[in-house]
């Protein structure tokens, strides 16, 4: 064409003047005399990156990835996000378990100390450069195996945790009957099935004499059982054989997969379908959506709250939450505050990359700080509140079925589809109540199901952007399609166990593994006061004892807390089960392989980047411990002084730092 040839990423922004060379943009007048070999003085002025004037209203200020609409669309997404079905069916089996209201003394500390640290970093750290829980690890290139385990564990459960949303839509669907099919023992049941405790034998008295008898004979008699000495047969809940028997149809184990149960594979296909049409446009369609799927969930809670509490019995089972029984001195057990620190852990999805996505469409000087406290409160606040809606309504079955309360609270799957669907059951207008609580589950999941999603996307989209943008509609419905076949092994017969054991290794210690490494990596490698200064480049300058906290905590106390939760981990390891059946060792086999799938590659991404750098062995390390050469703000504009020596962020080089001026000697 006959002109300089300048790097493609020198373009012009909105509204600059073109006429002299194609590629370069002024912020100022050029002179007229814009001669190739006087470009130099005007280095300053270069825009970096085809990005939009940010000034211009409404429009995006990432104009390649986006940004989200609003800031309400951030926040509800990310709400959405950290509360999920944990928040429901484990948080208040915790509490009750754990001491009731005392628990939420080493709750609070953990989430203070190790839960809303982490999800600070982690939400600074995606807004800051505007990448994915991949690409972001241009950080430090050595610990890119991090954000790559990140993604491949937040694959695996994607997978089976739309199965459990699938489970919910199926209940949804059951509860549009008169009379919900686990109220009572219908033609699926067995002998075992009753609503009431069945006598098996006892001790009676006949003739003078004290006999032990079954029960059969003892009322055939008309003799009277002798207190103390009667023996009950092992019976079930409706809800629970119709859970094990209609539902899942479920096997005798792991090596017994039988057939594909139709229902609930049409509806895994709903749920996918549901997914895919939320996230055809990214967070441009999802950011709007969950401003029903975040918020209506509230709602529910709310009127089961109000429903439960008229009901007799629900201040038993409030008690046995969070009141009268409440036990201080479980404070003094370690098992106790393990809890604790998992929950919240887990509770608020840090280190599956999720929140590195979600963030890294922020605009750059959105404060992230006030974002990460108000999305960790709700998320705490929420479990709380949670635990009374469940327990006053569980609270009601233990006084209609005369058991105490301590004997129909259980958590996951059996609280979720048994005990809680059991005690609504028994409440009238049951079919309502049913809808009311199976819908939220469908909306807590749908949430959480859309950021994961969406952390896949956004990697593909850093890896390659021209293609996102062209086609991110069919690699989304590409990607939903993958997982729907990927998961019916969960739909099968079989399929419990093979959901219960990806949860048990995918979902366990190996997050543990990545968020040592990640908050070690950025706080003692890249520097934790450097890390703090990129912070301050989005939310301002701020005092000494404003970071005093952040610093104790990201220096000292949650690395120590995390490796201690992952050292309790793995010593405490057992073998996967479900319920009383016990895994065959080709099964515990397969769990460890997926396990050793998900983190064998922060080792072999760490041996790559050394390869790939120059030097001698210790040259490389060094190399790869430091930041990539486009390691920073996404957009020029935001980079100041700090970063105005770095290669355009779409560039793959990693180990040479070539400056604007370099480029255009070069080519003269």
């Amino acid at each position: 064409m006959g002109m300089l040839s300048l790097p493609a990423f020198l373009s012009c922004g909105k509204k600059k003047v073109c006429a002299v060379l194609p590629g370069i943009s002024w912020t100022s007048s050029p002179p007229a005399y814009a001669h190739p070999f006087q470009l130099l003085s005007y280095v300053k002025d270069f825009s970096l990156t085809n990005e939009k004037d940010a000034q211009s209203g409404g429009s995006d200020e990432n104009s390649e990835r986006g940004n989200w609409s609003s800031k309400a669309d951030y926040l509800l997404s990310m709400v959405g996000y950290a509360v999920g079905l944990g928040n429901v069916w484990r948080f208040p089996y915790l509490t009750y378990q754990n001491g009731g209201g005392a628990f939420l003394i080493p709750y609070t500390l953990m989430l203070a100390l190790a839960g809303l640290p982490l999800f600070f970093m982690e939400c600074s750290l995606g807004q800051f450069a505007s990448l994915g829980p991949v690409s972001i690890w241009r950080i430090l290139p050595l610990f890119q195996g991090v954000g790559i385990t990140m993604v491949i564990i937040s694959t695996f459960v994607t997978i089976y945790y739309n199965v459990i949303i699938a489970y919910a839509l199926y209940y949804l669907f059951a509860s549009f009957q008169k009379v919900l099919p686990w109220s009572d023992c219908f033609s699926w049941a067995d002998e075992f099935c009753s609503k009431t405790q069945i006598v098996s034998d006892c001790n009676a008295t006949l003739h003078g004499e004290i006999i032990h008898a079954n029960y059969s004979f003892v009322t055939s008699n008309n003799l009277t059982c002798i207190n103390g000495t009667i023996d009950y047969k092992p019976v079930q809940f409706p809800s629970e054989q119709y859970w094990n028997k209609v539902t899942l149809q479920r096997s005798s184990g792991l090596d017994e997969t039988g057939r594909i149960v139709w229902y609930l594979a049409l509806c895994l296909l709903l749920s996918w379908i549901i997914v895919g049409a939320a996230l055809f446009k990214g967070i441009k369609s999802s950011g709007k959506v969950v401003y029903f799927t975040a918020l209506f969930p509230y709602i529910i809670l709310l009127i089961l709250l109000v429903r439960g509490a008229t009901l007799e019995g629900a201040l038993d089972g409030i008690e046995y939450y969070i009141g009268r029984q409440s036990n201080i001195t479980k404070l003094m057990e370690a098992e106790v505050w393990k809890d604790a620190a998992t929950q919240i852990f887990y509770s608020l999805s840090v280190a599956w990359g999720g929140l590195v996505a979600l963030s890294s469409y922020n605009r750059f000087h959105n404060n992230c700080y006030s974002d990460a406290i108000l999305v960790c409160v709700t998320n705490c606040v929420t479990s709380i509140f949670a635990g009374f809606a469940i327990f006053s309504i569980l609270g009601h079955m233990a006084f209609v079925s005369k058991r105490p309360v301590s004997e129909v609270v259980d958590s996951g799957f059996e609280l979720a589809f048994v005990a809680y669907p059991e005690a609504l059951s028994q409440l009238p207008v049951s079919p309502l109540w049913s809808f009311l609580f199976f819908f939220m589950l469908v909306l807590l999941g749908l949430d959480s199901q859309f950021a994961t999603i969406e952390t896949l996307t956004t990697t593909i989209q850093d890896i390659s952007p021209r293609v996102m943008k062209k086609l991110r509609m069919p690699v989304t419905m590409g990607l939903c399609a993958l997982f729907f076949l990927l998961g019916l092994i969960c739909v099968t017969q079989a399929g419990i166990y093979w959901v219960n054991l990806i949860d048990h290794f995918c979902a366990g210690w190996g997050i543990l593994i990545a968020a040592v490494l990640e908050i070690v990596g950025i706080v003692y490698i890249y520097g934790g006061n450097r890390f703090i200064e990129d912070i301050e480049m989005m939310i301002g300058k701020k005092s000494f004892f404003f970071w005093l906290w952040w610093k104790m905590c990201w220096f000292f106390i949650t690395p120590v807390l995390l490796m201690a939760i992952l050292v309790w981990s793995l010593v405490t390891f057992s073998s996967p089960t479900y319920g009383s059946v016990s895994y065959p060792t080709w099964g515990t086999a397969v769990g460890w392989c997926m396990i050793i799938f998900c983190v064998i590659w922060i080792p072999i991404a760490a041996i790559v980047k050394i390869v790939q750098a120059e030097g001698t062995l210790v040259q490389r390390l060094v190399s790869c411990c430091r930041p990539a050469a486009n390691w920073g703000p996404y957009l020029e504009s935001h980079r100041g002084e700090r970063y105005s020596h770095i290669v355009d962020p779409k560039k793959n080089k990693e180990h040479e730092i070539p400056t604007v001026a370099a480029f255009i000697v070069y080519q003269q």
